[in-house]
């Protein structure tokens, strides 16, 4: 992909946007869709637990948010750490394989997805993106911080960078096609990510996902104001949003981020439930899988050009939007 002083030059991130007609589909509630297919991902690796076990799981998955209309799949490496598969007994090399796996996985589906597609005349796909899931610190901590921002006087801006830079290399160099930077809790961890972007010389486009508890600040408690000033400087930085936060949530964030950045704006909330660390149970959605039909289309109205869906949410979810942002009718739908 050709770059200009730095920048990138070919942005496949706007060019699908444009191509999806102004708003492009997000896929949905990945650990929730490995579960029901029978993974057990109670574990500190999650969803990357699947990475080791079960591989091809990973890519049924895919394919069926490819199947309900998804155009961006995000990769099964959101809590897939070098040290968290280290502390597994892994090596050094096999945990990069792994990291390196999840975006194969992913491409993998989608050039199937897209073959049997292409053959279809009058199909109204677009070639799905693959954007390579950098989770926040807290997600590797596994203790909820990814919901908190609290990670402690110890973790600095350079600690920060130093943990997110090898496994950052190791995707880009991969070959996604973007970076998704998921549930950032805080000002100082969207800066130093911001900051590798540029350090590393990254070609490839991101975004930036923030998670909220209350609707008005980032899960820090710092405003999204001071947290946009950081993503507003990088012109590596082509989306930014909110990701795992409860729907009800959305349209006043869509409102305040459309006010604050020039940046497309992403938003793929969870169903609405919320999970119990301490009973390790999900506790009952606000907001029930059929209003994802309606509130898309009020979520692309205010502004946002990419919708999905996080936790708690299916490929069931995935089609309903996917319907309504591009009137999709047929067999499939």
């Amino acid at each position: 992909m050709g770059r200009l002083n730095g920048d990138v030059q070919e942005n496949v991130l706007v060019d699908l946007i444009k191509k999806a007609g102004g708003c492009a589909v997000v896929d949905g509630g990945f650990s929730t869709q490995l579960e029901s297919h029978g993974a057990c991902i109670n574990d500190p690796l999650w969803s990357a637990l699947c990475l080791i076990k079960a591989p091809d799981l990973i890519k049924r998955v895919h394919l069926e948010f490819l199947e309900a209309g998804a155009e961006v799949l995000v990769t099964s490496s959101y809590q897939a750490t070098i040290p968290g598969f280290v502390s597994r007994g892994l090596s050094l090399e096999e945990a990069e394989s792994l990291l390196t796996q999840s975006v194969k996985l992913a491409g993998e589906a989608r050039d199937k997805f897209w073959s049997s597609v292409k053959r279809k005349s009058g199909h109204n796909y677009n070639r799905a993106l693959i954007a390579a899931s950098i989770g926040s610190y807290g997600a590797y901590l596994a203790d909820g911080s990814e919901y908190s921002g609290n990670y402690g006087p110890n973790v600095t801006l350079e600690k920060l960078k130093d943990f997110h830079r090898r496994r950052l290399q190791v995707l880009v160099e991969a070959g996604p096609d973007l970076l998704a930077f998921e549930t950032m809790p805080n000002k100082l961890e969207a800066q130093a990510c911001v900051e590798l972007l540029d350090e590393e010389d990254v070609p490839i486009p991101s975004w930036f996902c923030f998670s909220s508890v209350d609707g008005v600040n980032a899960s820090s408690g710092e405003s999204f104001e001071e947290c946009l000033d950081v993503i507003n400087m990088s012109s590596k930085v082509t989306a930014v949003g909110i990701n795992c936060s409860p729907p009800h949530f959305v349209l006043g964030l869509i409102q305040r981020f459309k006010e604050r950045t020039a940046k497309a704006i992403v938003v793929y909330p969870n169903s609405g439930e919320t999970w119990d660390g301490t009973a390790k149970t999900w506790q009952p959605a606000k907001c029930v899988h059929d209003e994802f039909e309606l509130l898309a289309t009020t979520w692309r109205d205010a502004g946002a050009k990419l919708i999905g869906g996080c936790c708690r949410t299916t490929p069931s979810t995935i089609r309903s939007i996917s319907r309504v942002l591009k009137d999709r009718t047929g067999p499939d739908f």
